[in-house]
């Protein structure tokens, strides 16, 4: 569960802040609507959930199978236009460690795909008609 905390200050102009137990971040309406653009929007906030889940799901899942990671990076873009609706594409870049064999390296690939299946928020905004792609790659020091 989540309990979050929302105060704004001002009008469309301004700004607030959502808190929760760790989460403390600022909010605004972007620029190109009118707002200050002082904070994140909610489309900003819907990609991090993503982000988030995806991450947090694809690190359990690369741990569990007991690979050697050395590094593990992600870019994520969310677009949302008329013809394709919202769309969230997470670039995740593993990076095995020198000693890494194919069959891990393999191994790490279907991991990505997997935790794109298991991911609940991906899960939940995709049932919502929205896309989420996932762009992965790995690679061995």
């Amino acid at each position: 569960m989540a309990d979050l905390k929302t105060d704004w200050y001002g009008n469309t102009k301004g700004n607030g802040k959502i808190q929760g137990n760790v989460l403390d971040t600022n909010i605004a309406i972007p620029e190109s609507l009118g707002g200050s653009g002082e904070g994140s929007d909610p489309k900003e906030l819907l990609a991090a959930s993503a982000a988030a889940c995806y991450t947090t799901t694809l690190v359990h899942m690369l741990e569990t199978r007991k690979l050697p990671v050395a590094k593990f990076t992600m870019d994520s873009k969310a677009t949302n236009s008329k013809e394709e609706g919202l769309k969230i594409v997470h670039y995740p870049h593993i990076t095995l460690s020198a000693d890494a064999t194919e069959e891990q390296s393999q191994s790490a690939n279907r991991a990505i795909e997997s935790a794109d299946r298991s991911c609940a928020v991906g899960n939940i905004i995709k049932k919502g008609g929205a896309q989420v792609i996932i762009e992965g790659k790995v690679s061995i020091l």
